[in-house]
C-alpha cells in the first residue's frame, strides 16, 4: 500500500535522494557553524550582563544560562544535564532520520535541518 504522499508525487524530482539528504546535512553544518561562530564572538566581545541596545524593545545580553529556557531547571543540582544531553541526541537522530525520508519536502527539510542544528549547538554548548 502506497503512503498519501507517495500518491502525489509525479516525477523523479519530488522524491529523496542522497544528494538532497546531503545538501541539508551540509546547510545544518553551515548554520552550526555560524551558530557557534557567533557564540565565540560575543563571549570574546562583551562582558557578562553587558547590554546592547538593538531597537526599541530589543537588546543583545550576554548571559550564561545552565537550564534549559529561561534557567528552567537551573538550580536542580546537575541532574538536568544528563536530561538535557539526552534529549539532545534523540532530537538530532529523530530529525537526521525524518530528513533521509522527507528531504524532498523543502520547508519541511529546511524546518528539520534548522531543529537539528540548534539540538546540535545545544549539545555543544
Amino acid at each position: 500500500m502506497r503512503r498519501p504522499e507517495e500518491a502525489l508525487m509525479t516525477d523523479a524530482s519530488a522524491r529523496p535522494t542522497p544528494a538532497k539528504f546531503a545538501a541539508w546535512l551540509c546547510l545544518g553544518l553551515f548554520v552550526l557553524g555560524i551558530d557557534q561562530a557567533t557564540k565565540i564572538w560575543f563571549e570574546q566581545n562583551f562582558s557578562l550582563g553587558e547590554v546592547l541596545p538593538v531597537c526599541t524593545g530589543f537588546n543583545l545580553v550576554l548571559a550564561h544560562n545552565t537550564g534549559a529556557a529561561f534557567s528552567f531547571l537551573a538550580d536542580a543540582g546537575g541532574w538536568q544535564h544528563g536530561l538535557f544531553v539526552t534529549l539532545a541526541f534523540v532530537v538530532i537522530i529523530l530529525m537526521v532520520r525524518y530528513l533521509w525520508h522527507y528531504n524532498h519536502r523543502t520547508l519541511f527539510a529546511l524546518a528539520l535541518t534548522l531543529v537539528a542544528a540548534g539540538a546540535a549547538g545545544n549539545l555543544i554548548d
